[in-house]
């Protein structure tokens, strides 16, 4: 009889994206405050569109960009109904959401983040969960242009603070795409520690 843990190991699919005419097996599942920040905005974005044109989806969906890239972000938000096929979304999402990890934050940070420039999303986030900041590039003339890095700041990073400067620290945030949806700091790290 074989054992089980051989089997399942066997069995098991590796994701993978493509980038740059290279196949690339992504780790076989996110920390858990990596995958809470993805549920965090997924769900964030899936309520607020409920009823509406725009679709949010969740890591694990291809977004296929180019012949030589098809990433899988961490979330998108999809505006193009035409876009959307039974095997993923084929052309550039409205926004991506790339929630780093220390194996992938280089290629988010560079040959992703060019290629989904080059490919026209419009609104791009970087999220680190260790800073607990995100990183917002929107799409100006061809070119991502940081808008603002916004963060959730620890209690003993605010007791440092005076006053005046703890009141100056915004707490939310308006998405490019939406400007009736107001994004809670604390809601995209509920329960990242």
């Amino acid at each position: 009889m074989e054992n089980p843990a051989e089997y399942e190991y066997r069995d098991f699919k590796w994701r993978e994206e493509l980038i740059d005419g290279v196949t690339v097996a992504m780790a076989p599942g996110p920390s858990v405050g990596h995958s809470r920040i993805s549920q965090n905005i997924s769900r964030m974005f899936g309520n607020y569109l409920r009823g509406k044109k725009c679709e949010a989806f969740i890591d694990g969906v291809d977004l296929h960009l180019t012949e030589k890239d098809c990433f899988q972000p961490d979330c998108m938000i999809v505006c193009d109904p035409d876009k959307v096929r039974g095997d993923g979304v084929h052309g550039a999402a409205d926004l991506v959401v790339e929630v780093l990890s220390p194996s992938t934050a280089g290629r988010d940070r560079g040959y992703k983040r060019q290629v989904y420039e080059q490919c026209g999303v419009r609104e791009y986030w970087l999220v680190s969960p260790g800073d607990r900041s995100i990183e917002i590039y929107l799409l100006k003339e061809g070119k991502f242009e940081l808008e603002n890095v916004y963060a959730l700041y620890r209690d003993f990073e605010l007791n440092k603070l005076t006053p005046a400067q703890r009141a100056a620290i915004p707490m939310s945030f308006k998405c490019s795409l939406f400007d009736d949806l107001d994004i809670h700091i604390e809601d995209v790290f509920e329960r990242v520690e």
